[in-house]
C-alpha cells in the first residue's frame, strides 16, 4: 500500500535522467488510502535551494502547469508532494528529480559539418567523425554534455560511449523541430587531455526514405553541435562548444544507411584530418523531447544457427523484432562477413526476402536488402552496427576463410523504451499468444515514431498509428510517444489543410505539391490521425494540452475535408445527376482515398491470389470510396464538437456538432437503406456504420444482422481489412452477436489471427495470408495494425473498459464477456489513478469477479445476467450464477 502520492512524473522524456523545458507538468498518483478527492502540498529545491511550498487546487494531480518562476538551462530540480485528507497531512513522496536540458536561447555552439571530398549517393555514404581535444582540470563535481544532429549521432568522451539512448537524435520533421540529448560524462572527464568525437551518419535527415528507397530531402549537408559544461568543486565553471577548431575524419564506418545497413572495416586508418566546415546548415530551434528515448531494451542469442554450406550461416533468433546482431568473432585480418537480416526462410532453410520487394508501377521490381557488412582487423573486435536499424528474426551469416562461433551472436532488439501499463493473460494459450504477438507488432514499429513496418517502408503512416493507438493506449503509457510524433503531424501538414500520409515527412510533400504522391494524400481515415489520436490520449491520460496544441491542425484538416465535399463530386454522381443533390455537399466522395485497405484477397481459380491494387490500379484509383470518406467525415467533425466542448469553445461545439448531423444525415441518404442495408454491402461497411453510429438505432439489429449473414457467407471468416477489423469484434459483442465473435477469433483457417499462429507468426502479417499453405511468404510479417484485435481481449473477455463519460480512468466498467471455452481472464491497467486490477474465474454454472479500484476512483461491475454492483475503492470480489453458461 502507498500512504503518500507515488509515481512523481514530469511530461518529458530523457536518457540516464529525465530532461525538461522551462516549465514542465507535474503528475503523481493519489495515495492508496485516499479516501476522495483532496489537496495537495508540494515542496521544490532548485540546485539544492528551496523553493516556497505551494498548494495545489484540491484533487488535481494530473499535468499541474510549473507552480514556481520558470527555470533555467541545466537547474537540477528535486521535488516532492503530500496529500491533505481530513485526518491531517499523508507522509511525503519519495523526491522525483529531473534537470533542465541547455534551451535554445542558451546554445552559443556553432554548428559543425563533415567535411565530405566525394558523395557517394544517398544510401552508400559513410559516417564521419567530428572531433575536439581539450584541457580539464581536477576536481570535477559534474559534466553534461548536450548534443544534436541533422543525422543520426553517437557521441563519446574519451573514448567513453555516453548514454544509453540509439538513433539520436531521432526522427522528427527536421524543418521545423529537432530535439537534443543530455549526458552525464561526469566519469569520463580526466585531468589533463581530454577528447570529444562525434560520429555522425546520414539516417532519416539524409538517407533513403520508403519503400522505393528515395533520397530524404531535408538537407543536402549533415551538421552536429554540442555543448560539454563541466562544473568544479571549487565553483568554476568550463564550457567546451563545437566550433571551427574541431576536426573532421572519416570513420571505419564505410556505408551507413538506416534503411540498407552498415559496413564498418577495422582495418580502415583514420583519414587526414580536416577542419570542419561551420554554420553550413539552417536547423530550427532545439527543444527537448516528450518521449522515451530508443534503447536496446534486450538481447537475445540465436536460437539456433544452421550451417547451410560452407562460409554460409542461417541464425534464428525466435522473435521477429526490429534491430541489429552484434558479432564478438570476428576471425583474424582480413575476414569479412556479411550479414543479411529478414523475416522469413524459404524451404530450404536459407533467407528470402523477395516478398519484400517493392514494385512502381511501370518498372521492375526493387530488391529489399537489410545488409551489414564488417571487415575484422584481427584485435578481437566486436561489431554493433549503430547506424542502421532492421526489421528481422533471421540473420544470414556469410564468412570465407573462417569458421564462426554460434555463442559470439548475439540480436539487439531496439525499439523507444515504453512503459507498460496493460497486461492480459487467459486460461487460453492460443489467445495469450495472440496478445503477445500484437504487443511484439507495435513495438517492432515503435522506432521513435510509430512506423507501419521495420522493413521495407518503416514510414510512420498516420492510418495505422489512428488505428492502434486505442489499443496502444492500453498496452504502454505513449502519451509522451504521441505527442512527439504528432508534433510531425502537425509540422508536415500541407498549406491547404491536408495531412501527410506519413510523418515525418522525408518526402516532403508540402513543398512538391505537383507530385503524384501529392494527390494521393488527404485521405479519410489516414489523415483523420490529426482527430483521433489527440482525442484517444485525452480520454486515456486527461490531458487537455494534447487537445490545444493539436486544435488548429484539426480544424483545418477537417475544413479541408469538408470543402471537398462541396466542390468535388465522385464521377458516379455527375453521371446520375449533372446537378449535385442537396445531401451531396456532405458526401466526402471526390477526392483520394486509399478506402478499407488489405481486405482478404479473393483467389482465381489456381489458387492465385487477386490483388486489386495490382490487377486494374487504374480501376482501384477511381472506385468510389465515398462511404468511407463520409464516414470518417462524420467521426472527425463530432469529434471536433466534442474536443471543442472541453476546450470550452461553446460556439465551436455547437458548429461542429451541427455540421456532424448533416454529415451523418447526408451519409444515410446516398449509403444506407430502409431496411438498414449499406450500398456497398460489405462487412467492413457494417462494422464502420455500426461502430462510428450512422445507422439510427431501430435499424441497428437489421444491419448487424446483414453483417453475421455476410461473415456466415463467407464461412464464418472475417473479410475486414485495415480500417474496420478492429472494431470488428466488438460490434459484434455489442450488438448481440457474442457467439460470432468469439468464433472469429477462434477461427484457424484464413482469413483470421490464429492461422498467423498456426503458420508460425510471431508479429501480425499485413497481409491475412502474410505466410501462405505453401510456406511462401507475402508482404511486411511485422505490421501491426490488424493487431488492434486484442483490444477485444481486454475490453470485452477481460470486460475492462473506462465508462463513456470518465476521463484518465476516473470511473470505469468491469462487464466480462466470457466465453465458454475459457475458465479465467485476468488483467491490469496502470491509470493515471492508480493500478486497476481485474480477474473473473468460473467454476461450474458460477462466475466470480475480483477488481482492485484505484484510489479516488469508482467502477461499476456488470455480471452476464445484468446485475450491476458499484465498487469504490479497494478490493471487490462477487459470485453470481451464470445464465445458459455464459
Amino acid at each position: 500500500m502507498n500512504n503518500a502520492p507515488y509515481d512523481l512524473r514530469i511530461d518529458s522524456g530523457g536518457d540516464q535522467f529525465t530532461v525538461s523545458g522551462p516549465a514542465p507538468r507535474l503528475s503523481w498518483k493519489p495515495p492508496s488510502d485516499a479516501g476522495g478527492p483532496t489537496g495537495y502540498e508540494l515542496q521544490c529545491t532548485i540546485d539544492g535551494h528551496a523553493q516556497p511550498a505551494v498548494r495545489a487546487a484540491s484533487g488535481r494531480h494530473r499535468f499541474l502547469p510549473w507552480p514556481w518562476s520558470a527555470l533555467r538551462s541545466g537547474r537540477q530540480v528535486a521535488w516532492r508532494v503530500r496529500a491533505d485528507s481530513t485526518g491531517g497531512p499523508s507522509p511525503w513522496s519519495e523526491w522525483h528529480t529531473f534537470e533542465v536540458g541547455l534551451l535554445d536561447e542558451d546554445w552559443q555552439a556553432r554548428w559543425i559539418s563533415p567535411a565530405e571530398s566525394v558523395d557517394a549517393g544517398y544510401g552508400k555514404r559513410p559516417a564521419h567523425t567530428l572531433s575536439t581535444r581539450f584541457e580539464a582540470r581536477a576536481g570535477v563535481r559534474s559534466a553534461r554534455l548536450y548534443a544534436t544532429a541533422l543525422g543520426v549521432y553517437e557521441a563519446y568522451v574519451n573514448g567513453e560511449r555516453t548514454g544509453t539512448a540509439e538513433l539520436s537524435p531521432g526522427s522528427t520533421s527536421y524543418d521545423r523541430t529537432l530535439h537534443a540529448q543530455a549526458s552525464d560524462v561526469t566519469a569520463a572527464i580526466r585531468a589533463g587531455g581530454n577528447l570529444i568525437e562525434i560520429v555522425l551518419s546520414d539516417g532519416w535527415y539524409r538517407g533513403q526514405v520508403g519503400a522505393f528507397r528515395l533520397p530524404a530531402g531535408w538537407g543536402p549537408v549533415l551538421g552536429a553541435r554540442a555543448e560539454l559544461h563541466i562544473a568544479y568543486q571549487d565553483g568554476a565553471r568550463q564550457v567546451v562548444r563545437s566550433d571551427d577548431t574541431w576536426t573532421s575524419t572519416r570513420s571505419a564506418i564505410g556505408r551507413a544507411d538506416l534503411m540498407d545497413g552498415q559496413s564498418t572495416d577495422f582495418r580502415a586508418e583514420p583519414g587526414a584530418a580536416l577542419p570542419v566546415l561551420v554554420d553550413q546548415v539552417e536547423a530550427p530551434a532545439i527543444d527537448w523531447s516528450p518521449a522515451p528515448p530508443v534503447r536496446v531494451v534486450e538481447s537475445r542469442p540465436a536460437q539456433s544457427v544452421k550451417q547451410l554450406q560452407d562460409g554460409l550461416w542461417v541464425a534464428d533468433f525466435g522473435q521477429n523484432a526490429s534491430g541489429w546482431i552484434t558479432l564478438g568473432d570476428l576471425g583474424p585480418a582480413d575476414t569479412r562477413t556479411v550479414i543479411d537480416y529478414g523475416e522469413h526462410v524459404g524451404s530450404d532453410g536459407d533467407l528470402t526476402t523477395s516478398h519484400l520487394d517493392s514494385v512502381r508501377p511501370g518498372e521492375g521490381p526493387i530488391p529489399f536488402v537489410q545488409r551489414d557488412e564488417v571487415v575484422s582487423a584481427g584485435r578481437g573486435e566486436t561489431f554493433e552496427p549503430r547506424h542502421t536499424v532492421h526489421g528481422f528474426r533471421y540473420a544470414r551469416i556469410r564468412r570465407d576463410g573462417a569458421p564462426l562461433d554460434p555463442t559470439s551472436i548475439t540480436m539487439r532488439i531496439v525499439h523507444t523504451d515504453l512503459r507498460r501499463t496493460g497486461t492480459f493473460a487467459c486460461s487460453e494459450d492460443g489467445l495469450n499468444r495472440l496478445h503477445e504477438i500484437a504487443d511484439w507488432s507495435f513495438r517492432g514499429n515503435a522506432v521513435d515514431v510509430p512506423t507501419d513496418c521495420p522493413t521495407r517502408e518503416r514510414l510512420a503512416w498516420t492510418g495505422d498509428y489512428q488505428v492502434f493507438a486505442p489499443t496502444a493506449t492500453r498496452l504502454y503509457d505513449v502519451l509522451g510517444f504521441s505527442r512527439k510524433w504528432l508534433s510531425s503531424v502537425r509540422d508536415d501538414q500541407l498549406p491547404d489543410g491536408r495531412i501527410a500520409n506519413f510523418s515525418p515527412d522525408g518526402r516532403r510533400i508540402k513543398h512538391h505539391l505537383d507530385d503524384q504522391f501529392a494527390m494521393m494524400t488527404g485521405s479519410a481515415g489516414w489523415g483523420d490521425a490529426i482527430t483521433a489520436v489527440p482525442w484517444e490520449l485525452y480520454q486515456s491520460y486527461g490531458d487537455q494540452e494534447v487537445l490545444t496544441e493539436n486544435w488548429e491542425s484539426m480544424v483545418r484538416w477537417v475544413d479541408w475535408a469538408l470543402w471537398t465535399a462541396r466542390t468535388t463530386r465522385h464521377q458516379s454522381r455527375i453521371e446520375r445527376s449533372p446537378e449535385p443533390l442537396p445531401h451531396e455537399q456532405y458526401l466526402w466522395d471526390g477526392s483520394f482515398h486509399w478506402g478499407e485497405w488489405t481486405e482478404p484477397k479473393a483467389k482465381a481459380t489456381d489458387g492465385t491470389r487477386i490483388d486489386p491494387v495490382q490487377t486494374d490500379p487504374i480501376a482501384w484509383f477511381m472506385a468510389d470510396k465515398g462511404e468511407v470518406g463520409t464516414a470518417f467525415l462524420y467521426r472527425s467533425t463530432s469529434t471536433l464538437a466534442d474536443i471543442a466542448r472541453v476546450l470550452g469553445r461553446t460556439e465551436d461545439a455547437t458548429r461542429w456538432a451541427e455540421t456532424a448531423e448533416r454529415v451523418r444525415d447526408a451519409w444515410r441518404t446516398e449509403f444506407l437503406t430502409p431496411d438498414g442495408r449499406t450500398t456497398g454491402d460489405t462487412q467492413a461497411a457494417y462494422v464502420r456504420a455500426l461502430s462510428l453510429g450512422l445507422v439510427p438505432d431501430e435499424l441497428r439489429p437489421a444491419a448487424a444482422a446483414r453483417l453475421v449473414e455476410l461473415i456466415r457467407a463467407a464461412g464464418t471468416h472475417l473479410g475486414t481489412g485495415f480500417l474496420s477489423t478492429g472494431d470488428l469484434l466488438p460490434v459484434l459483442c455489442d450488438t448481440g452477436h457474442t457467439d460470432i465473435a468469439y468464433e472469429l477469433l477462434f477461427r484457424r483457417t484464413a482469413p483470421s489471427w490464429l492461422y498467423m499462429l498456426d503458420r508460425g507468426a510471431t508479429t501480425i502479417w499485413e497481409d491475412w495470408e502474410g505466410v501462405d499453405d505453401n510456406g511462401d511468404a507475402h508482404d511486411s510479417l511485422n505490421h501491426y495494425s490488424k493487431g488492434a484485435v486484442i483490444r477485444f481481449l481486454h475490453t470485452h473477455t477481460l470486460g475492462l473498459r473506462q465508462t463513456p463519460e470518465s476521463v484518465a480512468w476516473e470511473s470505469f466498467e468491469v462487464a466480462p464477456i466470457p466465453h465458454p471455452s475459457l475458465r479465467w481472464a485476468r488483467g491490469t491497467h496502470e491509470s493515471p489513478q492508480g493500478t486497476i486490477t481485474v480477474e473473473w474465474r468460473t467454476t461450474g454454472d458460477e462466475l466470480t469477479i475480483t477488481v482492485e479500484v484505484p484510489p479516488t476512483t469508482t467502477a461499476r461491475v456488470v455480471f452476464p445476467d445484468g446485475t450491476t454492483e458499484t465498487a469504490t475503492a479497494g478490493t471487490f470480489r462477487a459470485t453470481r450464477r451464470m445464465v445458459n453458461g455464459s
